[in-house]
């Protein structure tokens, strides 16, 4: 989804600096509350947020009543970030309404995987609408094109202006094709991998994505360190960057 925003609620101030950071070069816009009072301020001035972290011990309110206090004011999902291992308390949290739970300390990659994983849960209208655009792409028998290309998806391959084939594989043409389809926004690694390994489990280490990208990057001549088609988000993932024109 596009840009989404976090709200941190924890009165460790260490710990926000660092969350705040690290998300943001996530891509996210990051919101801090070090307690229920900023939190209610937050909520008060309308301010739209996709995502809650909360910890469950703050300096003015604490317990699992909390989550039924962020509910009232805020429908959005729920990250528990406590630094409580109890599997009981974990269980409760989940079944009073948050949405996932991690325990302190953890290594920021996994919150960030986790925040994707429940914001692609809690808005599923994202990825559904990028489907249907490549059903009636395909079925419409549509062409796109950019720079010096066209992208047929009714034959599932890249053709330059003289139609000559990029001969991409059936994996490059799945990753260009959600990219440009998803034009300007920014498509996350675990996303193009989700696409093109068929529902295999998403592992951070796996540079199969990106080596992929840098095969589609050659055969369109888009080889500069500051690629002009395909960019890299650092830590996230790919934009597709050029001007699209339909047939």
């Amino acid at each position: 989804m596009d840009k989404a925003t976090i709200l941190s609620v924890d009165d460790d101030e260490g710990l926000q600096l660092v969350l705040k950071e690290y998300l943001e070069s996530d891509g996210y816009k990051v919101l801090r509350a070090h307690n229920l009072k900023e939190f209610a301020m937050w909520a008060e001035q309308g301010e739209s947020i996709d995502l809650v972290l909360l910890d469950l011990v703050l300096n003015d309110a604490q317990g699992l009543s909390l989550i039924q206090t962020i509910r009232e004011k805020i429908k959005s999902p729920i990250i528990i970030v406590s630094g409580k291992t109890d599997t009981t308390e974990k269980i409760v949290c989940l079944e009073m309404g948050a949405d996932d739970y991690i325990t302190k300390p953890f290594e920021m990659r996994e919150l960030s995987a986790r925040v994707k994983a429940v914001l692609r849960r809690a808005y599923p209208e994202i990825d559904k609408s990028v489907s249907q655009t490549m059903a009636e792409i395909k079925t419409s028998g549509e062409k796109i094109y950019f720079e010096n290309w066209y992208l047929d998806c009714g034959q599932y391959q890249l053709y330059d202006l003289n139609d000559n084939s990029a001969e991409l594989t059936t994996g490059e043409f799945k990753l260009l094709e959600t990219l440009v389809l998803s034009a300007k926004k920014v498509v996350s690694r675990e996303r193009l991998f989700e696409i093109t390994r068929d529902g295999a489990n998403y592992d951070s280490y796996d540079r199969a994505i990106d080596i992929q990208i840098a095969r589609i990057r050659k055969k369109i001549g888009d080889n500069s360190k500051d690629s002009e088609v395909i960019k890299t988000v650092r830590g996230v993932g790919y934009m597709f960057c050029a001007t699209i024109k339909n047939n």
